[in-house]
């Protein structure tokens, strides 16, 4: 177990957050010590507010003067005071929903909403099944004793095949944006890594309008740029949709299940409670995403003017960056009690969690997700009831990230399949 560890004080006001993310939780306990907000340097030099309340955080997300636009609302970005060569740039140069507010962030959801309505999500739910079976079968032929990286052959494939059904990528690009785009989430990189990762996302996103151009089907894909054909999107609107899609909505799939997985080895009697059906699997989907966030801190919302929180009395003035850590919310003791920082599927509170959002932004691909999380998880233990970790747990490695909360690599092994 990683010993909780206090940010560095550059000043009487700012904490200097850790890029490695090596340990996100110890860090979010002493920032939530300094109050609801605490004022941090980000990764690159970058002031901003880490908000480690729920409460706060939740109005926040929802009160309509704070901004995902920083070509609106953060004079420092449209003053060029921000540099060039911040590794972490792409996360509010890109022009999606993910970055949009007010209309023009319901005219680029909309489609993608649409795309991800729980209605189509749920007839896709036979299927995701059968790529998880198909996946677990390639697994099968691993020895039971022998090592696999459960995160690189299962818990990063699934989530990319199965979204693959509505944005149809075809197989050949897999790879390529597997590499590419985990890149962009990593905050310990220099700048000209940051901005090769940059160029290399957009080349792949070029190719991949270029192929379904040619092969034109009924997914997203297509949609969108058909949208773009008609005149209601751009073409950096085009492909930056692409990088929300394939991005940050797979990453985060991936992080939970790679979370989940070590969370239920470990904890042997949880396990067995879902496993026999005790507690059902939705209930330990909750508590996994409430426990181990996917997504530790995203970055970035934008005070379009001067908000005064009444309840906490905290001011944020016109233009500051506000950087909202999901980690928290999940261990806050508020809503959890003493035992937040433990693992217990039978939590009564194990909804109360933060992890696909809040308010407008809520993500649209949440119920796919879900689905998701809990197809792999129980056709996992189903079919390797046996399977434990190949490390010590605090052996595993954290990505490198404040932004998103996996492992590099999660060595197990299987042990021997059930009949």
């Amino acid at each position: 177990m990683t010993t909780p560890t206090t940010p560095t004080v550059s000043d009487r006001w700012h904490y200097v957050l850790d890029p490695t993310g090596r340990d996100i939780h110890g860090e979010t306990a002493a920032l939530r010590e300094a109050g609801p907000a605490a004022r941090v340097i980000l990764p690159g030099g970058i002031p901003a507010w880490t908000v480690t309340d729920p409460d706060l955080i939740r109005r926040l997300l929802s009160h309509p003067k704070i901004s995902k636009d920083a070509y609106q609302h953060w004079p420092a970005y449209f003053n060029h005071e921000i540099p060039a060569d911040w590794p972490l740039r792409i996360w509010v140069d890109v022009r999606n929903a993910l970055t949009a507010y007010g209309e023009e962030h319901k005219r680029l959801r909309r489609p993608l909403a649409s795309a991800f309505s729980a209605r189509r999500v749920r007839a896709l739910a036979s299927q995701i099944a059968e790529i998880t079976r198909a996946l677990l079968d390639e697994l099968a032929v691993v020895g039971p004793d022998d090592v696999v990286d459960l995160r690189a052959r299962f818990a990063w494939r699934l989530p990319l095949l199965s979204v693959n059904l509505i944005l149809g990528v075809p197989d050949e690009f897999h790879d390529d944006f597997r590499d590419s785009v985990g890149a962009l989430f990593i905050t310990t990189t220099s700048p000209e890594e940051g901005q090769a990762a940059m160029v290399r996302i957009y080349e792949l996103i070029a190719k991949l309008i270029g192929y379904k151009r040619r092969n034109p089907a009924d997914d997203i894909t297509s949609q969108l740029i058909a949208a773009r054909d008609n005149g209601e999107i751009n073409d950096k609107e085009l492909a930056d949709s692409f990088i929300l899609l394939i991005g940050a909505g797979h990453e985060t799939t991936v992080n939970a299940i790679d979370h989940a997985v070590v969370n239920l080895v470990t904890h042997p009697d949880q396990l067995a409670l879902a496993t026999s059906g005790t507690v059902p699997w939705n209930q330990v989907v909750d508590e996994c995403l409430r426990h181990q966030a996917p997504v530790a801190t995203i970055i970035l919302r934008f005070a379009a003017e001067d908000v005064t929180d009444e309840e906490s009395g905290i001011t944020f003035a016109r233009g500051d960056a506000i950087a909202i850590n999901y980690a928290a919310v999940g261990r806050d003791r508020k809503v959890h009690g003493d035992s937040a920082d433990e693992f217990d599927v039978t939590r009564p509170t194990t909804r109360e969690h933060l992890a696909f959002g809040h308010g407008a932004h809520l993500c649209v691909g949440m119920e796919l997700a879900r689905i998701e999380i809990r197809t792999a998880l129980e056709e996992l233990f189903a079919r390797f009831p046996h399977l434990s970790l190949a490390v010590e747990p605090d052996q595993l490695e954290p990505l490198p990230s404040i932004i998103t909360n996996g492992h590099t690599r999660l060595p197990v092994r299987l042990g021997p399949s059930a009949a």
